[in-house]
């Protein structure tokens, strides 16, 4: 078949979910034969991504300077405008955007929806919803996510899966990850890891609040929390979340951003993941534990459901998510055969099917 141009847009070379999503997905598409540009905002003098990318994928990085004082609602219009003004859509087949912002700075795409998000600040909340109904096609990474589009836009979407690095977070509990793994055992002890940062969608709070029950029965136990580089300005939720930690006694590791080769070894030497998001489209970084073989306790929502039902415990407040996280830790139910069952879910998203389904979509579109 002739060979494709696909531009792939996204909003950050930061190492959050859609991003991720987008680097992975373009290498797979160039490994398949596809010629496969990436465009992107280089935010606060970033001029490469999170992490290298195979040399067959062309990179271009728009230069996003931060201007001090900016206000948010401000900033969103200023990004659209800024990879409005980079991209050149000349000779492409195929223009998919990862998120509002990059459906905003085109005028004929396809658009990923990896989760419907709700907003307040009025540029943010216009941007989002031109970003649902003005592209002419649309993926979802769930069924779940799907349904929500069906159900509040009338559209239909296509289900395409994220696929996973299984193998980087398999490694990193084998052999060769030892060393790594102790290094990290060794600075923090024993813990619960949440990937994703500090902010609403991501149940901080209530992760915080289930930890300080958590620690009344095992006071060894640390909340690790790993990761954090977002778009949004969750500064006020972070106040709240750090005075409520202070009322409660207790006192999270907080992390950050991690570099991309530590965080598999930060993972694998986990004693239990804990992803208590409120709105999530598939649970990346949720699935890389799983590849890693750690115990996995998430929100009880229907998309979890829908992909983590037989590999996760659920939990509907944080009671409960203590409770579920107390008994993994415990290791009363973390058998080789449940460790297994989530390596060979992990094992199976995989980036090339992602993107041979791509393929398949962008050729019926065409």
């Amino acid at each position: 078949m002739r060979q494709l141009s696909i531009a792939l847009l996204t909003y950050s070379t930061k190492p959050r979910g859609s991003v991720v999503h987008t680097l992975a997905l373009a290498e797979a598409l160039a490994e398949a034969g596809q010629r496969v540009t990436v465009w992107t905002l280089g935010r606060g003098g970033d001029s490469r991504f999170f992490r290298p990318a195979d040399p067959r994928v062309e990179l271009r990085i728009a230069p996003f300077p931060d201007i001090p004082g900016e206000e948010f609602g401000p900033r969103i219009l200023r990004s659209i405008q800024v990879l409005r003004d980079a991209f050149d859509p000349t000779g492409c087949d195929v223009v998919h955007t990862q998120d509002c912002i990059s459906a905003n700075a085109v005028d004929r795409c396809i658009r990923t929806v990896h989760h419907i998000d709700h907003f307040n600040t009025p540029e943010l909340a216009a941007c989002h919803e031109r970003a649902i109904v003005n592209p002419y096609a649309h993926v979802c990474v769930s069924a779940a996510v799907a349904g929500e589009l069906l159900d509040g836009w009338r559209i239909a979407a296509t289900v395409i899966p994220n696929g996973v690095d299984a193998q980087r977070f398999s490694d990193a509990a084998g052999p060769s990850g030892a060393a790594a793994r102790a290094a990290w055992r060794s600075r923090l002890g024993r813990y619960v890891l949440t990937v994703g940062g500090i902010e609403p969608r991501k149940g901080s709070l209530e992760l915080l609040e289930a930890y300080a029950l958590l620690r009344a029965r095992m006071p060894d136990v640390q909340l690790v929390i790993a990761g954090g580089e977002t778009l949004f300005d969750y500064q006020d939720y972070r106040a709240r979340w750090e005075k409520r930690a202070a009322d409660l006694g207790v006192e999270p590791v907080v992390l950050g951003p991690v570099d991309h080769d530590a965080l598999p070894p930060l993972v694998a030497a986990a004693g239990v993941f804990a992803f208590p998001s409120t709105r999530e489209g598939f649970g990346l970084a949720a699935m890389e534990a799983l590849g890693a073989g750690i115990p996995l306790v998430v929100s009880n929502l229907p998309v979890f459901r829908e992909i983590f039902t037989g590999v996760a415990r659920f939990a509907a407040d944080p009671a409960e998510l203590a409770v579920q996280l107390a008994a993994e830790l415990d290791g009363d139910a973390v058998t080789p055969d449940a460790r297994e069952a989530g390596r060979s879910l992990a094992a199976r998203y995989t980036w090339s099917a992602a993107a041979q389904r791509h393929l398949e979509l962008y050729r019926c579109l065409g």
